[in-house]
């Protein structure tokens, strides 16, 4: 999860989820992740946008990349992607979020 400026409510949650083998994305099942974020953790915490993604971008080392992620969610340019395990995930996560 990552923060996104908004116009209204000034940052909002984008999640970007791994969903597990066998399961298929839906709009019920992110309609299910936000209602279970606001009872877990409290309705601030509710995610704006759920990106389901299969992988997400991680540096040698295994380090989730959330610096790139909060680049995707803003549409910002992205930055040194050289760390990077696979750095094709990124621009498929990229055009992913774009078209959502």
């Amino acid at each position: 999860m990552v923060g996104k400026p908004h116009e209204v409510k000034g940052e909002v949650v984008v999640a970007f989820v791994i969903l597990r083998a066998g399961h298929e994305p839906s709009a019920g099942l992110v309609d299910d992740l936000k209602e279970q974020v606001a009872s877990e953790i409290g309705a601030i915490a509710r995610p704006d946008d759920v990106i389901f993604t299969a992988e997400l971008p991680k540096t040698r080392s295994g380090k989730i990349m959330r610096r790139l992620l909060r680049d995707i969610a803003t549409g910002h340019a992205l930055d040194d992607v050289t760390t990077l395990a696979g750095p094709t995930v990124v621009a498929a996560l990229k055009q992913k979020y774009e078209e959502e």
